[in-house]
């Protein structure tokens, strides 16, 4: 008890820095898929890919086919997309953050197969795969 007593601060950062390390793991954001999984999704139709990007990062090169409707104006725009909630979501962003934001609404708003760019454009565009300007 004295041990405790005697390193309280210690023993309380060791625990918020081992918390903080399990927050982002314990997060539900949705369903992620890998660049080949997402290729596959295209190839078969039926798929809408979404870049929630802002219209400037969108500019800059895309995926093929993709529709831009900025992460902020999703909520707004849903009725845009509608007709796609019976198929396949693809969320794209830069890194896989926004996009996981975005599936975790599309989920909400009843887009079953809803998905997002495991490492967004940056890890599509490291793999070499096609990108539209």
């Amino acid at each position: 008890m004295k041990f405790i007593l005697d390193n309280i601060f210690l023993i309380a950062i060791a625990l918020i820095s081992g918390g903080a390390l399990l927050f982002p793991m314990l997060q539900r954001r949705g369903a992620k898929v890998s660049q080949l999984q997402a290729t596959q999704y295209m190839n078969q139709g039926k798929t809408l890919v979404l870049d929630v990007r802002s219209p400037e990062e969108f500019a800059t090169g895309h995926l093929p086919n993709a529709k831009n409707i900025p992460l902020a104006d999703l909520n707004s725009r849903l009725k845009e997309i509608e007709k796609s909630k019976a198929g396949v979501v693809l969320a794209v962003c830069a890194k896989g953050v926004r996009s996981a934001s975005a599936v975790s609404l599309l989920n909400k708003a009843g887009f079953a197969q809803a998905f997002s760019l495991d490492g967004g454009m940056d890890a599509w565009k490291t793999q070499g795969m096609p990108v539209i300007k």
